[in-house]
């Protein structure tokens, strides 16, 4: 017991600690994206699924758990924080900063296009090795395909609110002087994509001092394999999955929140699931396919229906939270 405090004392402490980082690590994150994404011609929107879609400490949290013989665990966490993002994350928002957003069909038509090789791969009961590799592989042509698409000034997901600052940037270039202004703007741009990468550090470091602490909180559960890493391990390393929807919401930038979620569906079904097929092959059997499967595909429907509308209100946050708390308890009854 260091400094003489209780063992679960120093686990709590982590574990707000952790919170809080995160917390502070998205807000920068938020500011810093949105900034930096008109001044060096990239859209918030690619930069936010890239950056805060790939989900690495899911990654590590899961290649820790293939390594130890624990497969089952992996997977599970896969699938739980993809419901978590789905559910937990935009259901919140929904409830508490209703919010309105015109998602392009593309991107609509992208998310839910992107399981169909997992499923396809995973339908016979076992993602071998080779099944890692294309599903791995997939993964940086979907990131190309956003990329082309915020590349077409058609096609790009932009908010109102960002072509007005882009219009009165580009007022203020006009009318002031080209000498150190515009070098500065010229930089600025890139500074700003600097301090989201240390932001999204900071949300990484962050995730692990929370899952740090919480896991011997939470260990008296007594839950281990794929349950526990759909729900307990899922749930206290997504903690930055949720403000990173949340918040660009309330902070009326919900496209960056569409980022996340657009971004996070990516890499789960694709390069995060492949790299622990390509250590070590995982079964996908059993209730992988009679609960896992089912609960992530109507919760990927309901989501893409929701932005299909162009409205994510409280009514909808409801359902979405109701099928996340149904799927916790699938896992533990089922």
């Amino acid at each position: 017991m260091p400094f003489g405090l209780p063992a679960e004392l120093i686990a709590l402490a982590f574990f707000l600690a952790g919170v809080v980082l995160v917390i502070a690590s998205v807000e920068t994150f938020i500011e810093a994206v949105a900034e930096s994404a008109l001044s060096i011609g990239v859209s918030g929107f690619f930069l936010t699924v890239v950056l805060a879609g790939t989900d690495l400490e899911n990654a590590i949290l899961g290649l820790a758990a293939v390594v130890d013989g624990l497969p089952d665990l992996a997977l599970g966490t896969v699938f739980g924080e993809a419901l978590f993002v789905l559910g937990a994350a935009v259901g919140l928002a929904g409830v508490l900063t209703p919010f309105e957003t015109a998602v392009p069909r593309s991107y609509l038509l992208l998310a839910l296009g992107a399981p169909s090789l997992l499923f396809v791969l995973a339908f016979d009961g076992t993602l071998s090795r080779l099944d890692g590799a294309l599903l791995t592989g997939s993964f940086l042509p979907l990131l190309g395909i956003v990329y082309a698409l915020e590349r077409n000034r058609s096609t790009r997901y932009l908010s109102a609110e960002e072509v007005e600052e882009a219009l009165e940037e580009g007022s203020e270039e006009d009318d002031g002087d080209a000498g150190d202004d515009s070098l500065r703007e010229r930089y600025e741009g890139w500074y700003q994509l600097g301090i989201a990468l240390v932001a999204t550090l900071g949300m990484t470091v962050g995730s692990e001092l929370a899952v740090t602490g919480a896991r011997d909180l939470l260990s008296v559960l007594g839950v281990t394999g794929l349950v526990f890493g759909a729900t307990v391990m899922s749930f206290v390393a997504s903690l930055e999955e949720l403000f990173l929807t949340v918040e660009p919401a309330r902070q009326g930038r919900p496209h960056l929140g569409v980022g996340n979620v657009v971004g996070s569906v990516l890499f789960f079904v694709t390069a995060n699931v492949g790299v622990l097929a390509l250590v070590r092959p995982i079964n996908t059997g059993g209730t992988v396919l009679t609960v896992h499967w089912p609960f992530f595909l109507v919760t990927l429907l309901a989501v893409a229906a929701l932005f299909f509308r162009g409205r994510v209100d409280r009514a909808g946050g409801v359902v979405l939270l109701g099928l996340y708390a149904a799927y916790w308890g699938a896992n533990y009854l089922l």
